[in-house]
């Protein structure tokens, strides 16, 4: 169990103005700062890849020029959320869903054991690179961003980025090509700071007005339910209120977009804890950051949402939410069947 740190009285007041000049020096960091964000990265976030894949996705990730690992990540995530044994509706299956049919010609022996097994992620996620990189080369010739291609071949078809010159103008395509180059930022460990978020001091504002409210585990905010919170509804309520709609359960929302360091944090940004800080699966609790060390977060079942220090042994990281990252975030529903939350 987590232990947290608690304001009450007179103390609440002055934390509460003291959260008022933060949230009003985020529009001022904006300024300082964005003109140093960017750049390209030097490997993954940290704990964003599992880490029994992690190695995979590094090695493989580079195979060609126009693949990354991030990107690899990226399609491996949306595909399956990391998960060996998932089978789609469509008969795609394991971890790079593949369709036993594209399985037959592209599948690879990635782990050099004599067979290709399409439910085994040492070839599955090779094999999903080697793809990648055929496509890649396909299209090579094609005008245009080489990634952006190859993925739009990925999804349409190298065929149709021929007959198109580029990017095919189907809706899917494209939406595809935009989630999958936005998701791979999440993934991304960056070089220099992280453009700072617009949305966040609505988000915070939103928080500050829910002190005090008596958690519940699944909650919402609905008036069904009193307008109680847990971790994750609450962070994601923060946001719906600013127009960004987050995933349900926490460790989703770690991949809402890039990831500052735990010293470029700013107010607004997303704070995750786990017991393996390994691997952002395992994210069982979010707060929303406020600046000095400390978050809003609906805590557990029998305390309020409050003020904690998050620094803690369990502090996983951060992430800057985007409108952008978290649109591109796969749907997953119909998996959520509980949150993934602290007990």
């Amino acid at each position: 169990m987590r232990r947290f740190w608690k304001v009450g009285g007179g103390a609440l007041a002055v934390f509460l103005c003291f959260v008022a000049l933060l949230v009003i020096g985020t529009y001022s960091a904006a300024a300082g700062i964005a003109g140093g964000a960017g750049g390209r990265a030097l490997g993954l976030a940290k704990g964003a890849v599992p880490s029994k894949y992690q190695a995979l996705v590094q090695k493989w990730g580079v195979l060609c020029p126009t693949l990354s690992p991030a990107v690899l990540a990226a399609q491996l995530y949306s595909e399956s959320g990391w998960n060996p044994t998932v089978v789609s509706p469509a008969d795609a299956r394991g971890i790079a869903q593949f369709i036993p049919g594209t399985w037959a010609t592209h599948g690879i022996d990635g782990d050099g054991d004599g067979d290709r097994d399409i439910w085994d992620p040492n070839d599955a996620i090779p094999s999903a690179a080697s793809y990648d990189c055929a496509l890649a080369k396909d299209v090579g010739k094609v005008p245009g961003d080489p990634v952006a291609n190859m993925l739009a071949a990925y999804n349409a078809g190298p065929g149709a980025v021929f007959k198109y010159q580029g990017v095919p103008p189907y809706k899917e395509t494209q939406g595809y090509v935009k989630a999958i180059t936005t998701l791979a930022k999440s993934f991304e460990r960056p070089v220099g700071r992280v453009a700072p978020s617009q949305q966040a001091a609505g988000a915070i504002y939103f928080a500050q007005k829910q002190l005090g409210t008596l958690y519940l585990w699944g909650g919402n905010g609905t008036p069904d339910q009193d307008g109680r919170f847990d971790c994750s509804g609450l962070t994601k309520a923060a946001y719906e209120s600013v127009g960004i709609k987050l995933p349900r359960v926490a460790n989703d929302q770690y991949n809402a977009g890039p990831h500052p360091s735990r010293e470029e944090l700013l107010p607004g940004d997303l704070v995750f804890f786990s017991d393996d800080l390994t691997n952002s699966r395992e994210i069982r609790h979010v707060g929303l950051y406020v600046g000095g060390g400390y978050m809003i977060n609906a805590p557990y079942t029998g305390a309020v949402i409050r003020f904690d220090k998050i620094d803690t042994p369990d502090y996983f990281g951060a992430t800057r939410v985007t409108k952008d990252g978290a649109e591109a975030l796969p749907d997953r529903t119909a998996d959520a069947k509980a949150p993934v939350d602290a007990p």
